[in-house]
């Protein structure tokens, strides 16, 4: 066995892809926000937050790396590289930046080959579901909504993902910040302007209430809302820039998109 043999996962999408190469048994240690794969829960222990981690029960474990995810996990990666652990943090935003993520992690466990493959593999099922999406009479004006206090539009991934499954992105100039606050949108009655036909909500782990959209102020008269057209996808399957944003994320937006464009051909 070759590469990282002792991996602490403190996102879900790295210990999701370290068990779709069939290498879980690197894991020592993953996030408490793990649901992917449900049995991870079961098999390795509880080490991290988002923000926060259990530093000295990371070091008991002796990992060769620990792998995290963006600006917000910096505090944790400081302090245990001061420990002396191996730390990549990753900050991927893109569909391609993804992609090329879950190779970076199957090329240091070891199993380069193993990545390319379950890259490829992706890929081809990115390219079956944007092939689908050419063929759709309408392609309807798509609003993400991550967060509702305030409203935050989707992540670059996001709005990728929207594009491939044949939709139109409703706020697609600010798909490029990667910092949610620049994601805010200030005026809820530009949504209104931007008149979606459809309104996806993932509140990042919080359950959508639909009934929160239809009261508020001036906006019965979008489409999405007049026409009930509100729907959630759960933040697990769209909000980890990993593999289930690309499968079961990318194929919810699909069937929702593809819906409604045959409802009204």
């Amino acid at each position: 066995m070759s590469g990282a043999q002792r991996i602490v996962c403190l996102t879900e999408e790295t210990t999701e892809t370290l068990y779709l190469l069939g290498e879980e048994a690197r894991i020592v240690g993953i996030s408490g926000y793990t649901v992917r794969p449900e049995r991870a829960r079961k098999e390795k222990p509880r080490v991290s937050a988002f923000t926060s981690a259990k530093i000295d029960r990371i070091l008991e474990l002796e990992p060769d790396l620990v792998i995290g995810f963006s600006d917000l996990q910096a505090d944790i990666a400081s302090q245990l590289i001061r420990s002396g652990i191996n730390v990549l943090i990753t900050n991927q935003r893109s569909v391609e930046e993804i992609l090329q993520t879950v190779f970076t992690i199957g090329a240091l466990a070891g199993v380069p080959e193993k990545a390319a493959a379950l890259v490829a593999e992706l890929r081809a099922g990115i390219d079956r579901v944007a092939a689908e999406a050419a063929t759709l009479p309408r392609h309807p004006r798509v609003y993400f909504e991550e967060w509702n206090e305030p409203l935050i539009s989707g992540i670059r991934w996001v709005a990728e993902l929207i594009v491939l499954a044949g939709g139109e992105e409703s706020f697609p100039e600010l798909k490029q910040h990667k910092s949610a606050k620049q994601r805010i949108i200030a005026d809820p009655l530009e949504v209104v302007r931007r008149a979606p036909d459809i309104l996806i909500a993932s509140w990042c782990g919080k359950k959508f209430q639909p009934e929160q959209v239809l009261a508020r102020a001036g906006w019965a008269t979008v489409a999405a809302v007049r026409d009930g057209e509100l729907y959630e996808i759960k933040s697990c399957d769209i909000l980890q820039p990993g593999p289930a944003a690309l499968t079961d994320g990318l194929r919810q937006l699909a069937a929702i998109i593809r819906n409604w464009a045959e409802r009204r051909a």
